[in-house]
């Protein structure tokens, strides 16, 4: 089975909340719920990575000291075993947007499992809630 890494963020903004991005139609999972970020190229580590999507998908700059990780989701899907480390990061540059016609959403932690999302990232809501209440 092929492995699939990619990295994710949890954007905290000063009210605690974090930013989830609903998947657009055309894509695989549409229109569940995730957490930013993407897959790690070849050769490319996983917070330079998540640095450049973050900049691709929402616009921001983030400085690689300020992320910070917290927890890991694996998860097997049917055509492939997905490993993701997320990531916290709690300040950037910029103003975030939506920049691939994404909805985007900030959300208390306890109640991101309001939102439907892929089954590898409903094991990284528990640490979440544990830091942010």
């Amino acid at each position: 089975m092929k492995l699939l890494l990619v990295v994710a963020a949890a954007l905290v903004d000063p009210d605690n909340r974090v930013l989830i991005a609903q998947r657009p139609e055309g894509k695989q999972l549409a229109g569940l719920w995730e957490f930013p970020g993407g897959k790690i190229d070849a050769g490319e580590r996983p917070e330079a990575s998540l640095i450049r999507e973050l900049y691709e998908e929402l616009g921001i700059t983030v400085k690689e000291d300020c992320l910070a990780p917290l927890t890991f989701a694996s998860h097997a899907y049917e055509d492939f075993h997905l490993l993701m480390p997320l990531y916290i990061c709690r300040r950037w540059e910029g103003i975030v947007a939506s920049r691939e016609g994404q909805a985007l959403k900030w959300v208390q932690a306890r109640s991101l499992r309001d939102y439907p999302m892929p089954p590898a990232d409903a094991p990284l809501i528990p640490p979440l809630i544990d830091l942010l209440g």
